[in-house]
């Protein structure tokens, strides 16, 4: 049994990696593009040197970085904070229900970036093939 979770976490934390990745870059593009929606709906781009236009270039970048599986541990972290202070500063409200505070993107993001910070990776990253990943 443990060969086989061996063998199977590879592909599947390449897949958590790139299609959580693809899916934060997404959030960015939706900020500072409209692509594939209009976060601001139809009032323009969210202005790049505001809370929000942080937010999107850490969006855009770090989806892209994970999605290569470049710097992931770093990266991963960073993210998992401002997932974090977005669940708990941004949504607010009660912490424990985040049904009612529209916070559930965001603190499965953030639990999401912990888990790649501390299994980095993996060995279909650009990590691993520059020698980057000490714990894989």
């Amino acid at each position: 049994m443990d060969n086989l979770a061996k063998h199977l976490q590879n592909p599947i934390l390449l897949l958590v990696r790139v299609l959580t990745g693809y899916m934060f870059l997404l959030h960015g593009t939706a900020k500072f593009f409209e692509f594939p929606v209009s976060m601001t709906e139809g009032h323009g781009a969210i202005p790049l040197f505001s809370l929000f236009g942080a937010g999107g270039v850490l969006e855009i970048a770090g989806g892209i970085l994970l999605v290569l599986g470049l710097f992931t541990r770093p990266v991963a972290f960073l993210l998992a904070g401002q997932m974090a202070v977005a669940y708990f500063f941004i949504h607010g409200g009660n912490v424990l229900l985040p049904m009612t505070n529209n916070g559930e993107a965001a603190a499965l993001y953030s639990l999401i970036f912990l888990l790649l910070f501390v299994l980095g990776g993996g060995c279909c990253s650009l990590d691993a093939v520059l020698g980057r990943n000490k714990k894989d």
